[in-house]
């Protein structure tokens, strides 16, 4: 009835090959003061038509997406409903992530494919196991937005014998660049491989003109349909980020093997530096994750008067326990002196974005403001 209703689009309608503006996705709340970045219609479409040729054996028509993810957050955008759309995939929406929702609709109409963040699939996971429901008919699973533990890729692999896969993007690329191939070939750890039609380099951070040597730590660059117009009225900030030639400044600091496949070593901003020696976030907190008890950590730099000290806030298993000692003391065993937290704050909960992503910078507020 509404098909048949309509009016026909007027002959200036945007198309995919348009530069027209689509829409604000506003992004940088976690670093600073939010900015919009102007997606046009052609990067919501490329990104979609990519993540199409990206994951083989999709039915058109035939697939279940579940959408747990913010549909106005880059990720949600994409995956949950440009993405889904395109394929003519049945959407079935949440008005957030709870498990036992998600069970109870599984019972009802089975997802066959589900993009999400780590804590989600090791949470429904774990549930499903509980509750001896059945997520066998998730074929896909696309993970984004924060480092996938290894652990969580062998525990959802048992519940569902499905493909989690591990990809990267940010919102000023609508948002995916890179991914995991969705096959036995993919590397848990990595991000994965550029999508197509995307250029990849790894720079000097500061002479990005300059590139690094093969399986050298650099900045991230990226080139595609895919990479957005600006910062709506910010050209100072849009010049910081989008240099000659289309390439985008990801501000991340990644590594690239032989066969091409990147693993994000961390944010540039977010970098630790204690006693003239960078710490990368991202490998203390593996390595506290790997402690029994530990649950989920966030480690953070925090002035001191000859630079930075690393501390760590940690949220622990109530059966297992654990001291921040202890914990310490664990650390060792896996990071360099330095690079071990020279305190560990036990907290309730860590602060999360709308999708689930740790805020490093909320964490180190909060141990700011209580000293």
């Amino acid at each position: 009835d509404l098909v048949a209703a309509a009016e026909p689009l007027p002959p200036a309608h945007p198309g995919p090959e348009s530069g027209d503006v689509a829409l604000l996705q506003y992004t940088g709340g976690t670093t600073g003061v939010p900015k919009g970045a102007v997606l046009t219609h052609r990067n919501l479409r490329a990104n979609a038509a990519q993540g199409r040729a990206w994951v083989p054996g999709l039915r058109d028509g035939a697939e279940t997406v579940y959408a747990v993810l913010p549909l106005f957050h880059a990720y949600g955008l994409t995956l949950c409903l440009t993405f889904a759309v395109g394929i003519g995939a049945t959407l079935v929406l949440f008005p957030r992530f709870d498990a036992d929702q998600v069970l109870d609709a599984a019972r009802r109409r089975p997802p066959t494919f589900l993009p999400a963040v780590p804590p989600v699939y090791a949470r429904l996971a774990t549930a499903a196991r509980e509750r001896g429901v059945d997520l066998t008919s998730i074929r896909y699973a696309i993970s984004g937005a924060m480092a996938l533990p290894p652990a969580t890729v062998d525990l959802w692999d048992q519940v569902t014998g499905g493909l989690l896969v591990e990809g990267y993007g940010m919102t000023e690329t609508s948002p995916i660049t890179l991914g995991n191939p969705v096959a036995p070939t993919r590397r848990p750890g990595t991000v994965g491989v550029p999508f197509p039609s995307t250029d990849v380099r790894i720079v000097d951070p500061e002479e990005p003109g300059r590139d690094r040597a093969p399986g050298e730590a650099g900045e991230l660059l990226v080139r595609g349909p895919q990479v957005f117009a600006g910062y709506w009225n910010r050209p100072e900030e849009t010049a910081k980020v989008l240099l000659p030639g289309g390439w985008l400044r990801t501000g991340d600091i990644v590594t690239m093997d032989a066969d091409g496949f990147v693993t994000v070593v961390d944010r540039i901003k977010e970098l630790i530096i204690t006693g003239g020696f960078n710490v990368y976030p991202s490998e203390v907190e593996e390595a506290l994750r790997r402690i029994p008890g530990v649950r989920e950590a966030a480690a953070v730099g925090l002035p001191t008067a000859d630079g930075e000290e690393v501390v760590a806030a940690v949220v622990l298993d109530a059966a297992v326990g654990g001291t921040p000692e202890a914990i310490r003391t664990a650390c060792r065993t896996h990071l360099a002196g330095y690079k071990v937290p020279r305190r560990v704050v036990v907290v309730e909960d860590l602060p999360r974005s709308q999708i689930g992503k740790i805020l490093r910078r909320e964490v180190r507020d909060q141990l700011l403001a209580d000293g």
